[in-house]
């Protein structure tokens, strides 16, 4: 009878053990979310939530008194954490202001190019960048990873105004590819990593090489060095490293959807439409938080001033006309934008995307080379963070396409044991972070030394 007990209990450990890559990420997820409210405490007013529904949202969004970034928010030495060096010159968490008005101006500015040079760029450095994969028929690829060369080079041309060395592109991708991996809990900071990219583009502004900075009157040079890494080497280039994925993965796991895009590759609307569809079901923000500077009223309650406001974007795209998970590109030929709640690049009036204009016209470009080179298939998971990096296989056009259903096998079956071990990962080095980031206080410790570039108190108007 114990031989049979002990056979049972074995059979039993191996099927928890073989069942693990299904039950076992989500619960991890939900204890990281448990323990990140315990070490960094319940803090905002969701958005969507109780008592603010979705249609109140992008009023509440643009109201005039949710302007505050950093100032009185416990996650912001969190975000703080993991954008540093020079968290405060990034421009997204610069309290409203001269300082903010500032940099903002230089941002718009060194992206007010055309459209159509915007798209060449793009094309051009996507083109390069796939010249430099092996001449297999089949190429398997992290598609983040291979997206990241092509953004660095495309900003490091926005901002120089030259074509991008090798040992640039190589400090850049290195730099966003830490601080993305750290935001998702995969890795550690290497701020070694960081600041050599920061020396790098400080050696430049002092030798005069560098057209876009901002006033030497009322920044320092190391200022500037820490917003160009900031608003360029780290937002752009993840941003649209990820925006990037997303589309493609989506492309790779809809055939069907791929090979209209194919047929009809010269047509801007219908690559357009898969575009803000992806956009759709996996928006590129989570979780933006702003912390009011005065009271705002609603009909049924009055925030107060220091409210911290957690505008889910997620949530709120999955209300209203296109509340669904389902990735249908179609449903664009009827649905209008202002109709659907669909914020891919923010509210307007307050800290939109600035590359909103020319962001969806690069990815375009950018999906043209790839899409009129390779077929893509992919048999991984794909979440709205995406930690696996989207792999994805890379077919030839010009060859026969092979028989792929060996490899998809494999990839899944690798997929879900990486979810395995990518799940712990981040819970340990999550939990870590958040407690680290706690600890050491960025934001906090930065506006007590410098209460000058707080919030300005402005008038507001409604």
């Amino acid at each position: 009878m114990s031989r049979v007990r002990t056979a049972g209990t074995l059979l039993s450990a191996a099927a928890l053990t073989a069942s693990a890559p299904w039950w076992l990420p989500p619960n991890v997820v939900r204890l990281r979310e448990h323990i990140f409210t315990w070490i960094n405490g319940e803090e905002g007013i969701p958005v969507p939530g109780p008592g603010i529904d979705a249609e109140q949202f992008e009023r509440l969004y643009s109201d005039p008194a949710a302007d505050g970034r950093s100032v009185g928010a416990g996650l912001s030495d969190l975000f703080w954490y993991w954008l540093a060096p020079g968290p405060q010159m990034h421009q997204e968490h610069l309290e409203p202001g001269p300082r903010y008005r500032t940099v903002a101006k230089v941002t718009r500015q060194a992206l007010a190019i055309p459209l159509r040079e915007a798209e060449e760029l793009a094309a051009r450095r996507t083109a390069a960048v796939l010249d430099e994969l092996p001449l297999e028929t089949v190429t398997g690829q992290r598609l983040r990873d291979l997206m990241m060369p092509i953004w660095a080079e495309a900003y490091y041309e926005v901002v120089f105004g030259e074509p991008c060395p090798l040992e640039a592109r190589r400090l850049i991708v290195r730099n966003a590819d830490d601080v993305v991996t750290a935001l998702k809990g995969c890795s550690l900071r290497h701020m070694d990593r960081r600041d050599e990219l920061t020396q790098y583009l400080l050696r430049r502004i002092e030798a005069g090489q560098v057209p876009v900075t901002l006033p030497a009157d009322e920044f320092s040079d190391l200022e500037t060095a820490w917003y160009l890494q900031g608003a360029f080497f780290n937002t752009a280039v993840v941003q649209m490293s990820e925006a990037m994925a997303h589309l493609l993965l989506m492309i790779a796991q809809h055939p069907d959807v791929q090979d209209d895009l194919v047929a009809h590759l010269d047509d801007d609307e219908v690559l357009d439409r898969v575009i803000d569809e992806a956009l759709r079901v996996n928006p590129l923000f989570g979780i933006a938080h702003r912390v009011t500077t005065a009271p705002i009223k609603l009909p049924d309650r009055t925030l107060p001033t220091g409210s911290v406001l957690l505008f889910n974007y997620l949530a709120f795209q999955r209300t209203g006309p296109a509340p669904d998970d389902e990735f249908r590109p179609d449903r664009w030929k009827t649905l209008r934008r202002k109709d659907a709640h669909f914020i891919p690049f923010g509210v307007t009036a307050n800290r939109a995307c600035p590359a909103r204009g020319m962001a969806p016209v690069m990815m375009r470009a950018a999906a043209r080379e790839v899409l009129r080179r390779y077929a893509l298939s992919s048999s991984a998971s794909h979440t709205r963070s995406m930690p696996n990096r989207g792999p994805c296989l890379l077919v030839r056009r010009d060859r026969p396409t092979p028989a792929l259903t060996g490899r998809l096998k494999r990839m899944r079956i690798r997929d879900r044991v990486d979810d395995v071990t990518i799940s712990v990962t981040q819970l340990v080095l999550g939990t870590y972070m958040v407690a680290d980031a706690r600890r050491k206080r960025l934001c906090a410790n930065y506006f007590e030394e410098h209460p000058e570039h707080g919030p300005i108190k402005e008038t507001v108007t409604r």
